[in-house]
C-alpha cells in the first residue's frame, strides 16, 4: 500500500455533482468576474470567521500585497515577518517596495517568536506580519500587545490556517487586515487560484474592493494606482460549495493529528508539534522534525509512505534575498526547522488504516535511524 502525501481525487469526486451545478449557475448568470458568486462567498466566509468584511482576490499572494498596501506599508518601510514560510509572504513585502526584517521562530508553534520582536524592531518598522504556519496559530497575544505599544498594525498570514482558532476566535480575525489563500491544496481550496483579505475596518475593505478593480470609484474614475485582482466567478461558486464542508474536514484533520501525536510522541530523534493551550490548529501540514531528514524520508518511502518538505530553505537564504546580507546562523531556529522538517500525509480522506500505517512506518524508521 502506497500512502500519498496528498490526494484531492476523493474530495473532488464526492463534490463534483454539487460543484458542477454551481458552475452551471455561473454560466447562466454570466457572473464570470467578481459578480454574485464571489459576493455570496464573501458573505459566507465573513460569517464563518466572525469578521465584518471579506474581499476576495485572485491569489493568496495578491491578498498579502493588498493587505500591506491598506496597512499603509510603502517604499522605505520595514515589515517584521518570518523567514520559514512560503516565499509569497515576503514577495508581498517586496511588491509594496518595503523591506522584510526577519523575526526568529518559537519552536512550540513554528511561528513568530514574540520574544524576538524588540530586537528586530527598527525606526522604519511599519507593520508586523506573522504566519500561522502548518495551520498552527502563533502565540498572538504578546504579538498584538507589542504591536499596540508600538502603534503598529498586525497582518495575519492565514494561508494555511482558515478554521484554526486562538483563544476561541478564528485566525484571520485579530489583525487590522489579514490574508489567506485558496490554492487547490489548501484546507479550503478552489479549483484554481484565489485568495481573500479579512478585516473589520470598512474603509480598508472599500479600498481593497477599489484596488482589485483598477482602483475604480465609480465607472472610469480611478483614484490611485490600481490592479486587476478580481476573483473569477467560478472560484467563488466552488468555494461556497466547499465552505459548507470545511469544519468537518478540519475536524478530521485534527483526529488524524491526534492519532499521529499519540503514536509518535517520545520516539528517539523525533519531534512533533502539539496544540498549545488556547489554540486549536487545523493541521494543513502535519510536520515532524528529524536531524537525518533525507534518510528518514527515503526510509518512509520504502514503507510506502510519501512525504513532503515545508520548506527546505528559509527565505533569508534564498538567492532573491541575498541583498539583505543575512547568511547562515542569522536565524538559528528558522534554519534548524527548515533543515529538519518532514511533512506527513494529511488530508481529510486519509483513512484510519492509512494513518495507522503512517504511524507504524514512522516508528519503524525512527528506531532504524536511532
Amino acid at each position: 500500500m502506497t500512502i500519498p502525501f496528498l490526494s484531492l481525487k476523493e474530495q473532488t469526486a464526492a463534490l463534483k455533482p454539487e460543484v458542477m451545478k454551481a458552475l452551471e449557475a455561473v454560466v447562466d448568470s454570466q457572473g464570470f468576474a467578481n459578480g454574485p458568486p464571489v459576493a455570496q462567498f464573501e458573505k459566507e466566509l465573513a460569517s464563518f470567521l466572525g469578521c465584518k468584511e471579506v474581499v476576495c482576490v485572485n491569489s493568496g499572494t495578491t491578498s498579502l500585497h493588498g493587505a500591506l498596501i491598506c496597512a499603509g506599508v510603502g517604499a522605505g518601510d520595514d515589515v517584521l515577518t518570518v523567514s520559514h514560510t512560503w516565499i509569497s509572504t515576503v514577495w508581498a513585502i517586496s511588491y509594496a517596495n518595503a523591506r522584510p526584517v526577519f523575526v526568529d521562530l518559537d519552536p512550540a508553534t513554528c511561528g513568530m517568536d514574540p520574544r524576538d520582536l524588540e530586537k528586530k524592531l527598527t525606526p522604519k518598522t511599519k507593520a508586523i506580519l506573522p504566519v500561522h504556519l502548518y495551520g498552527v496559530p502563533v502565540d498572538l497575544d504578546p504579538i498584538l500587545d507589542f504591536a499596540k505599544k508600538k502603534g503598529l498594525p498586525v497582518i495575519e498570514d492565514c494561508a494555511q490556517s482558515i478554521g484554526a482558532t486562538y483563544k476561541g476566535k478564528q485566525t484571520g480575525s485579530f489583525g487590522l487586515v489579514n490574508a489567506t489563500s485558496f490554492y487547490p491544496g489548501k484546507n479550503l481550496g478552489a479549483w484554481g487560484e484565489g485568495g481573500a483579505c479579512m478585516t473589520d475596518d470598512a474603509e480598508v475593505a472599500a479600498r481593497l474592493r477599489r484596488l482589485r478593480d483598477h482602483a475604480q470609484q465609480g465607472r472610469h474614475h480611478h483614484t490611485e494606482l490600481g490592479f486587476n485582482w478580481r476573483m473569477d466567478g467560478f472560484q467563488g461558486a466552488v468555494l461556497s460549495v466547499k465552505l459548507k464542508h470545511l469544519q468537518a474536514w478540519n475536524d478530521r484533520r485534527r483526529a488524524i493529528a491526534a492519532k499521529y501525536l499519540a503514536g509518535m510522541k517520545g520516539l528517539p530523534g523525533v519531534r512533533v508539534l502539539e496544540a498549545q493551550e488556547g489554540s486549536s490548529p487545523i493541521w494543513h501540514i502535519y510536520p515532524l522534525f528529524h536531524e537525518k531528514r533525507d534518510a528518514f524520508r527515503a526510509e518512509l518511502e520504502k514503507h510506502g509512505v510519501q512525504s513532503g518538505v515545508h520548506y527546505p530553505k528559509p527565505v533569508h537564504l534564498q538567492p532573491a534575498y541575498a541583498h539583505l546580507g543575512l547568511g547562515e546562523g542569522a536565524l538559528p531556529v528558522s534554519e534548524q526547522l527548515a533543515r529538519t522538517e518532514i511533512s506527513l500525509p494529511m488530508f481529510p480522506e486519509l483513512t484510519d488504516a492509512q494513518a495507522d500505517a503512517v504511524v507504524e512506518a514512522v516508528r519503524a524508521v525512527a528506531k532504524t535511524l536511532a
